[in-house]
């Protein structure tokens, strides 16, 4: 078997899908690159399987090339992840078929909040291209699978197309080297020697209750944090516990749950934290990885909070 040849052969398959797709770029491009140029707030990419490794390679292209961008999975959003999209934020879903059912189901939550939905799939008539506000289609004559199967070329041709949306962005921001200097300070090593803690967390409007809370008013709370989280203090103002959106599901499993429990019957007491904000954000990642945690409470010295780190923060801003 001539291994050369197979290695050609699918080269050429997807060179010519890239080609293709080169011709026939319509106005529904342009229509996504406005509608991403007009975004106050982040640009949120979800997609499931193959589509989402994609979508989460071209979220962090975007991130260092001048536009504010993050991965959301779909499973995680049906499951208080959701709550971190805001409403001046422009969705990017990809689906190839443009029926994946993990995506298809947090699609009209999505547009509830009136919130702009590019789609990125073959089919305006699908599930995704009737939510979408603008359809970039991914149409391939082929895979480069002898099979005809597995994602090759449309894998191929997606990651190219957001290659493209983030380059003409670039260019309608006039990005420069400068600007693309001031996102990558020194490159990775750059992020793990200078960017703080205290750099990225978020100190303003945070989810807190007191211990003496009920459920119903800690639900409330996390819903209004958009951080799937409840910070919960003493009567000192001193961090006790934390409740998660897992926490919440859990306890609603409970034969004797009642929305006017205390929320401390349910919550995390002692959660994981830190009282140094001149920590480094890649030191703090590690450990937020090892604790398996999403959030990570920063505190003074008295149990204070001043702030949260999460991990998503760390993602979108490149931290390794």
């Amino acid at each position: 078997m001539n291994y050369k040849t197979i290695a050609q052969e699918t080269l050429n398959i997807e060179a010519n899908t890239l080609l293709n797709a080169a011709k026939n770029i319509d106005d529904a491009f342009n229509k996504a690159v406005e509608i991403i140029l007009t975004c106050k707030g982040k640009l949120v990419v979800s997609g499931v399987g193959k589509s989402g490794l994609i979508g989460a390679k071209m979220a962090a292209t975007f991130a260092s090339t001048g536009t504010p961008s993050f991965f959301l999975h779909p499973t995680e959003a049906l499951h208080g992840d959701l709550g971190m999209i805001g409403e001046n934020d422009v969705v990017v879903a990809i689906s190839y078929s443009g029926e994946s059912e993990e995506l298809s189901s947090i699609l009209p939550h999505i547009k509830r909040f009136g919130i702009p939905l590019i789609g990125m799939t073959k089919d305006k008539n699908s599930t995704l291209g009737h939510y979408s506000d603008v359809v970039v289609r991914v149409v391939v004559e082929k895979e480069a699978c002898p099979l005809n199967i597995a994602p090759t070329s449309s894998t191929t041709l997606t990651l190219a197309l957001g290659d493209a949306l983030a380059v003409a962005l670039m260019k309608a921001r006039n990005f420069k080297k400068s600007d693309f200097a001031s996102f990558h300070p020194g490159g990775a090593l750059g992020k793990k020697l200078f960017v703080k803690v205290r750099n990225l967390m978020r100190s303003e409007n945070l989810p807190v209750v007191s211990k003496d809370a009920k459920m119903k008013d800690a639900i409330l709370k996390i819903s209004e944090g958009r951080l799937g989280t409840v910070l919960i203090t003493d009567e000192r103002g001193e961090l006790v516990a934390l409740m998660s959106d897992g926490d919440v599901r859990r306890a609603l499993l409970r034969d004797d749950f009642s929305l006017e429990d205390d929320v401390l019957k349910y919550a995390t007491p002692d959660p994981m934290s830190i009282d140094d904000e001149e920590m480094l954000a890649s030191d703090a990642l590690v450990l937020i990885e090892e604790k398996k945690i999403q959030l990570l409470v920063v505190t003074d010295k008295d149990k204070k909070i001043k702030g949260v780190l999460h991990i998503h923060t760390l993602i979108e801003k490149g931290i390794s």
